[in-house]
């Protein structure tokens, strides 16, 4: 895909897109810098070998442009009612760019869209949507979120959808989907407690996740039954594949448990109990559902099929490429902890 220039140049224009939104001082910049990112999207994602891409990328522009309406509505209308010093409707409006903005990303209770659109995208594609294409929404919102029922719902939503969500999912493409939307849970909540805080949560979560679909993408793996089918003769990288696995997760002592113990530690200081534990009690059912990938792969044995041996030597190196970068970190992982309990 990189190899077209029309492609090439859609996706120097989806980054520019998502940098002109973070550095803009006004909401019509940011809008504009979203619309650039959306129609940039657009032409990446449409691929004429795959037919369900067409509703995906359907889908996709439909809910992100209704989406973006009502944030330009909503920030109009907010400026209005400042100049004529009606204060009492900016709340409303305030609670509407922030639904709006939720929207684009994907969160509980508007995430209707996200596993489908995710179902139709190459694992290139899904990479995009999961990590870059949340930027410029999560740090919108962190402008404007504040401590209020509105988002305690928001997150309690968010994370008890993508742990039910997944528990019946055949597809991985829909699994990984579900685990964003509980991802976006925590980073919300780390967002309430420091700016830094989901920023190192979302990096870790885009390196993890970034890791896992690519190998997905180099052995063209779409089902929870094709596990038990693949890379018995490698078995370095399928080892490191279900580590990383259970690293997004969150299982210690892992990579992924870091930045979940930091938002529960800034949590319990500002007396969050009840949100941390419904937290981890749902996070409990998403570590289910990626260890149930990792026991049938590992403890059943299973015939390896001839075809499965046919693994182009360029997407090994790929593959291979990921892992060892983030088996280095893993690895750092427990000079950070000794660090952070100092």
């Amino acid at each position: 895909m990189l190899l077209n220039p029309s492609k090439q140049l859609f996706l120097f224009t989806l980054i520019w897109g998502t940098l002109i939104s973070i550095s803009s001082n006004s909401w019509l910049g940011a809008w504009i810098g979203l619309e650039i990112n959306l129609l940039s999207f657009i032409p990446i994602i449409m691929n004429s070998k795959n037919p369900m891409s067409t509703e995906a990328a359907l889908k996709y522009f439909l809910i992100q442009a209704f989406a973006s309406s009502i944030l330009l509505f909503s920030f109009t209308l907010t400026q209005l009612t400042n100049n004529m010093n009606i204060i009492y409707q900016t709340n409303m409006f305030m609670l509407l760019m922030q639904s709006s903005l939720l929207l684009k990303m994907g969160t509980a209770p508007f995430h209707f869209w996200f596993p489908g659109t995710m179902e139709g995208l190459s694992w290139f594609n899904c990479i995009i949507l999961m990590t870059w294409q949340k930027i410029a929404p999560l740090m919108l919102v962190s402008y404007l979120i504040k401590l209020n029922m509105f988002t305690y719902m928001i997150i309690v939503m968010s994370i008890i959808v993508g742990s039910i969500g997944g528990l019946n999912q055949t597809s991985l493409r829909k699994l990984m989907a579900y685990s964003s939307i509980n991802h976006l849970g925590w980073m919300l909540s780390a967002m309430i407690a420091s700016e830094n805080l989901w920023m190192t949560y979302f990096i870790i979560y885009s390196i993890m996740s970034s890791s896992v679909s690519i190998i997905f993408n180099s052995f063209q793996i779409s089902y929870l039954s094709q596990n038990l089918l693949f890379l018995n003769n490698h078995p370095f990288i399928k080892f490191s594949l279900f580590i990383l696995l259970l690293s997004l997760g969150g299982l210690p002592p892992f990579l992924g448990f870091l930045p979940k113990w930091l938002v529960i530690q800034n949590l319990t200081q500002l007396s969050q109990i009840s949100l941390i534990t419904i937290m981890v009690l749902m996070t409990l059912i998403t570590l289910f559902y990626y260890m149930r990938l990792t026991f049938s792969a590992f403890l059943l044995h299973s015939a390896n099929l001839k075809w499965n041996l046919l693994t182009p030597l360029n997407n090994m190196n790929m593959s291979i490429l990921s892992i060892a970068t983030f088996t280095s970190m893993i690895l750092l992982f427990m000079p950070t902890l000794t660090w952070i309990t100092l």
